[in-house]
């Protein structure tokens, strides 16, 4: 079996050195509450719509006259809303 070679010098270059290592902190400021605001709102309303329309959407004239067009503002208010998320920090 062969050896291992043993080095002499116990710091070799390829020991980091900690001196270009330290952490900076970078302040990202997070998310502005109107920004999350508007994504929950976006995401009630569109929950809103849909159980309205499945409740008494025969009740109220200008969903009636919508149609199958209130599931696509619903589900699409509520996608808003979810798409929004990605935003939040």
């Amino acid at each position: 079996m062969p050896k291992a070679k043993i080095n002499k010098n116990p710091v070799t270059a390829s020991t980091p050195s900690t001196a270009n290592r330290t952490p900076v902190k970078i302040n990202t400021g997070g998310t502005p509450m109107w920004y999350k605001v508007l994504m929950f709102a976006f995401m009630l309303l569109g929950l809103a719509w849909l159980v309205v329309n499945y409740l008494a959407g025969d009740m109220i004239p200008f969903m009636l006259e919508l149609g199958a067009w209130n599931y696509g503002i619903g589900f699409g208010l509520f996608i808003v809303g979810l798409l929004m998320t990605m935003g939040w920090r």
